[in-house]
Order: C-alpha cells, then sequence, then structure tokens
C-alpha cells in the first residue's frame, strides 16, 4: 500500500457498496465499501477502521480494513488477487510455482465464465486459477463463504470442468487476516455451494487456503492453511 491508510470508525453499511465512517476530528462521511458479502463479523458497531484514499473518485475513501477480534481483517475483494499474483512471482505459493507464464481474466467453461489466473508452460497443461476472498472467522476457523453465492458455485463446475478434459484447476480461498488455524466450507450459510467445493475436491479440482500478514503497512500471503471439508 503505497498512500497512508486514515484511521476511522464505521457506524453503518447499507446498499452493499456504501459505508458511514467517523472519523478522527469527528466528522463523519460515506465511503465506498468494496465488499458485496454480508461481512459477517465485521458489524458496524463503531469499531475501529483503516480507509484508502480514493482520488479522483466520487466518494473519498475506499474502506480497507476493520479491526476484529483483536486483530486486523482485510476487507477489500479486489486484494486477494493481487496477493496471490504477488505471491506467484515471488514463488511463495509452492503448489503453483514454475509456471512460466499468468494471464488474467481468460474466459473459459460451458457457462462463459472468466478464471482469475491461467497459468500456462510448455512441459505441462494449463493451469486454471480462481481466488476467493476469505475474512469470516468461527471458533478459529476461516469460513467461506459469508453469503449465498450462485456464481461461487458455477465456479467449481467451471474448475471440475477443466479437470474432465485433462488439464488443471486450483481453487484458493485467501484469508485476509492471520489469527485462523483452518478454513472450512460454510454449509450452514451455502449448502449448496459447500456440495459443490465437496464434489470439485473429488473430482480433482483442487483446494488452497492461506492466511495473510494484515497490519497497516500493507497485506501479504502467509503460511497456507489445512482444509477441513467435513468441518
Amino acid at each position: 500500500m503505497t498512500a497512508a491508510l486514515v484511521p476511522a470508525r464505521l457506524l453503518r453499511r447499507y446498499r452493499r457498496f456504501l459505508a458511514d465512517v467517523e472519523l478522527a476530528d469527528g466528522t463523519t462521511c460515506t465511503v465506498h465499501c468494496p465488499n458485496p458479502g454480508r461481512m459477517l463479523g465485521l458489524g458496524a458497531d463503531g469499531r475501529r477502521c483503516w480507509l484508502r484514499p480514493a482520488p479522483g473518485r466520487k466518494l473519498p475513501y475506499r474502506l480497507t480494513l476493520i479491526e476484529a477480534d483483536g486483530t486486523l481483517v482485510g476487507v477489500d475483494t479486489a486484494v486477494p488477487n493481487r496477493l496471490v499474483e504477488d505471491a506467484l512471482a515471488a514463488a511463495a505459493i509452492a503448489p503453483l510455482a514454475g509456471y512460466a507464464r499468468r494471464r488474467r481474466e481468460v474466459r473459459y467453461g460451458a457457462e462463459n465464465s472468466r478464471v482469475d489466473l491461467l497459468l500456462e508452460d510448455a512441459a505441462r497443461p494449463p493451469c486454471w486459477v480462481e481466488v476467493k476472498n476469505v475474512h469470516w472467522r468461527v471458533d478459529g476457523v476461516a469460513r467461506f463463504p459469508d453469503a449465498v453465492t450462485a456464481r461461487g458455485t458455477k465456479h467449481l463446475r467451471e474448475l471440475a470442468g477443466r479437470v474432465a478434459i485433462g488439464e488443471r484447476a486450483v481453487m484458493i480461498y485467501v484469508v485476509q487476516r492471520g489469527d485462523c488455524t483452518s478454513f472450512g466450507l460454510a454449509r450452514e450459510i451455502d449448502p449448496v455451494y459447500a456440495r459443490a467445493g465437496v464434489a470439485a475436491h473429488a473430482a480433482g479440482v483442487e483446494l488452497l487456503a492461506y492466511g495473510c500478514r494484515v497490519g497497516l503497512d500493507g497485506i501479504a500471503i502467509a503460511a497456507p492453511l489445512p482444509i477441513d471439508l467435513e468441518a
């Protein structure tokens, strides 16, 4: 992160992409909330948050971090893709190391999807990679999704389709917090997605989860998290 983050307190979030905050000087303003999910566990109850200045945009700030459970949590759903790309460039995601090229937003599948990343190398089949943002934590376990996601279920089907034709497919869950010990699918929120995740894994789709180091000076991919599909 280049610009210094601005401290504030989160007052309320509404219309999915808007939030009201109170700045350090006591003034209030409306900011962009770059997270369309329910943001479970990050309720607007006056908790501390940090904003990124957004010069030239309609709203002056973009909500970036929220303090929850005594730690900093990244809420911007655009961040995980960049984190994965940075980690790939640094060979920090071992299962995906060694590919010669990567491309973004490539069309694929029977349902007209766009994959987050396509990894290519002349020596092996292509690898289709979808990235999901995770922020919700329950009893130390990172959980996804925090809202029903038909789009996410579609991505799991599309990835399984690539495996069926002899290619490689990977779903990466990026947990934008550093206090989780494992990852699991949130069956109580979206049982259809959870079943699709188990089925995709059984079909050969690789599921990976990574925690993050989160600070006011930036966010980076950290250690992999064990995945329990039955949790």
